[in-house]
């Protein structure tokens, strides 16, 4: 049926120009880029600039409130536009979409609005613009009994040719105290193996170098579905489609099995990179939050890994200023950091979502308290990666090279097997290859070298 509204949107409009601004995580960028794919089909082509545009998407995000502020104030940008310009049409989705009565909040405030979906219903992105476009109205579709329902073989424009996202699932069971992501994503539901490794497949002939497995909680993939592949399983299979790199992304630390961390040791292209978010470091909070795993037991999950995986490199997540957090508890976030020596970490100022059990809680911390504490803990990451960083120099690392520097075209810019970036002076001519690149120094978050052939 979208097939269809495809090639209605196409005759109706003959094409035109489309712009998607796309807010928060890897899952957010993927549904873009299916989001781009479905544009491509109904005859649209990208652009950068907002006059050229005769779509404008914002693809939302609603873990942290200032990603929901910088897109109300970038869609209030657009209002001289729209006035201007009456058939541009401006639509709003993604996950922020999905929070009650946010929606109807942004269309009170920017009512130049023309459309409205969830991420439950961005397969029926076709239907939805056909619908806006004929009959001039606006249109809104966030629909929650949709949320079971996974859709397969959607068209995507991947945003370069030699790196691919691959969602294996949808959702979240974990309900942590302060994130909104089970809400809006729905309940975890695992894609059938057998289409994964297919679309793999499909991948490799098309000449992806690097593929990033998707999920809101990789590690508890097939769960849901009785006699399907553990999540270790199937990155085994994953592995041998041949694919040079596999990441993935993002991993609960209750869930790491040593199932898994077997099969990271022994696969020959899975990287050596793992993003295992902690939080929090005192158990308290670590509870409060409903993390289901103590201090210790992170802990042992990162000695098990680095046991089997010694030069595997961790990065984090961490959130200051949760709800009653003091200081001895803050400071045993800053002890466990240096602790586990992670490579970077992500630092978080608690940010209360309306709907979760985390922005009823008493003790709600002042933004200066917060403040302070998070710029200690991002001085004490730096030095922690400094330190790191250092033991890199005089390795010789794979790097797949993704672009050339912004300041200086004679500089290359590329991930090494541990998801670092890594400059080097190289040509243009380089990107997409993987190449061998000694370490000579080390910065702030990146890593430079010499090319080695």
């Amino acid at each position: 049926q979208q097939r269809n509204y495809i090639a209605e949107v196409k005759k109706m409009t003959g094409g035109g120009k489309y712009k998607i601004n796309t807010y928060g995580c890897q899952m957010n960028e993927h549904d873009s880029e299916l989001l781009a794919g479905m544009l491509t089909e109904m005859g649209y082509a990208p652009t950068e600039s907002d006059k050229e545009a005769d779509v404008i998407l914002f693809n939302t995000c609603c873990v942290r409130d200032n990603a929901e502020r910088r897109v109300s104030g970038n869609i209030g940008a657009l209002a001289g536009l729209k006035r201007s310009r009456p058939d541009l049409v401006i639509g709003v989705c993604g996950c922020m979409m999905q929070q009650e009565g946010v929606a109807e909040k942004l269309l009170r405030l920017r009512p130049y609005i023309d459309l409205v979906f969830g991420t439950h219903n961005l397969h029926r992105f076709p239907q939805l613009l056909h619908n806006a476009i004929a009959s001039g109205h606006r249109v809104v579709e966030v629909d929650q009994s949709t949320a079971g329902r996974i859709a397969e073989h959607l068209p995507q424009r991947r945003a370069n040719a030699f790196q691919g996202y691959l969602t294996i699932m949808y959702g979240c069971n974990n309900f942590c105290s302060y994130c909104i992501v089970p809400y809006v994503r729905g309940r975890e539901r695992s894609r059938a193996s057998a289409r994964i490794i297919e679309e793999a497949r499909e991948l490799k002939a098309d000449g992806v170098k690097e593929i990033m497995l998707l999920g809101q909680n990789v590690n508890s993939y097939g769960l849901d579905v009785e006699g399907e592949l553990s999540f270790a399983q199937l990155l085994s299979e994953l592995d041998k489609v041949g694919i040079e790199r596999i990441r993935f992304m993002t991993s609960h630390p209750k869930d790491i099995s040593d199932e898994l961390i077997d099969v990271m040791a022994s696969g020959k292209h899975i990287c050596h990179a793992l993003h295992l978010p902690v939080q929090h470091g005192n158990n308290r909070i670590l509870q409060s939050m409903n993390r289901r795993y103590t201090r210790e037991k992170y802990l042992e999950r990162v000695e098990a890994i680095r046991s089997k995986v010694p030069d595997i490199s961790l990065t984090t997540d961490l959130i200051v200023g949760y709800p009653g957090e003091t200081e001895e508890e803050f400071e045993e976030t800053c002890s466990l950091v240096e602790q586990v020596g992670y490579d970077s970490a992500f630092t978080f100022i608690y940010s209360p979502r309306v709907g979760t059990r985390a922005a009823d809680m008493p003790d709600q911390i002042p933004e200066e308290v917060s403040s302070r504490r998070i710029q200690k803990l991002i001085a004490l990451q730096k030095d922690v990666t400094h330190k790191r960083y250092a033991n890199y120099i005089g390795q010789v690392h794979s790097v797949l090279v993704e672009e050339s520097s912004r300041r200086d075209e004679n500089q290359m810019a590329g991930k090494n097997e541990y998801n670092i970036t890594v400059n080097f002076p190289g040509d243009k001519s380089l990107i997409g290859q993987i190449v061998r690149v000694k370490i000579t120094s080390a910065g702030e978050s990146t890593l430079r070298g010499e090319r080695v052939e």
